[in-house]
């Protein structure tokens, strides 16, 4: 794992890089996909000792834990603490969803046609009118993203076509475009 240091308004030392290196390794027990990890230590008011540590791993999940001690290597080592917990969580709530998809493939399949069963009301929680302006996709998917949104509707300016573009889980854009039913 990947290790890096930042002190702010303190030295420093070989000793103290040696412990925070040793202790952040110990949260790769717990947890074994971590690639990266920062380590921000500092000194508040000559009284308070910081440290923040931010693991990264290659699922996408960022750790982040902090602590403020009288002493540095107690911040470091109660940071440490609760990064393992929070490591632990994540690899428990991981085992957790992996025993959960097995329980449900090995249930029994009902039949299909008594599974469904036609629905008479439709209900709607929220109906919401959205004004849309005429843009092209790659104009949608930057106003989509500045606005925190997981898909969004626009007026295909070349086509003049109500279309839909939407965030897919691997990071990537997907694009709905409407045709007539022949």
């Amino acid at each position: 794992m990947d290790i890096k240091i930042t002190a702010k308004n303190i030295k420093l030392t070989p000793a103290i890089r040696e412990f925070i290196n040793t202790r952040v390794s110990k949260v790769e027990n717990f947890f074994d996909n971590i690639v990266s990890a920062q380590v921000l230590i500092s000194v508040e008011k000559k009284i308070n000792q910081r440290a923040e540590i931010i693991l990264h791993t290659g699922a996408k999940t960022t750790i982040n834990a902090s602590a403020v001690e009288s002493n540095l290597y107690k911040a470091i080592d109660a940071a440490a603490v609760k990064a393992e917990a929070q490591a632990k969580k994540i690899k428990n709530k991981a085992k957790a969803r992996k025993i959960s998809k097995k329980s449900v493939k090995t249930l029994e399949m009902e039949p299909f046609a008594e599974v469904m069963l036609p629905q008479t009301d439709v209900k709607f929680s929220v109906i919401k009118q959205v004004e849309v302006s005429p843009m092209n996709p790659e104009d949608a998917a930057y106003e989509m993203e500045r606005l925190g949104y997981s898909f969004w509707m626009f007026l295909d300016e070349s086509s003049k076509q109500i279309n839909l573009i939407f965030k897919r889980l691997d990071g990537t854009y997907g694009l709905i475009k409407p045709i007539k039913k022949k």
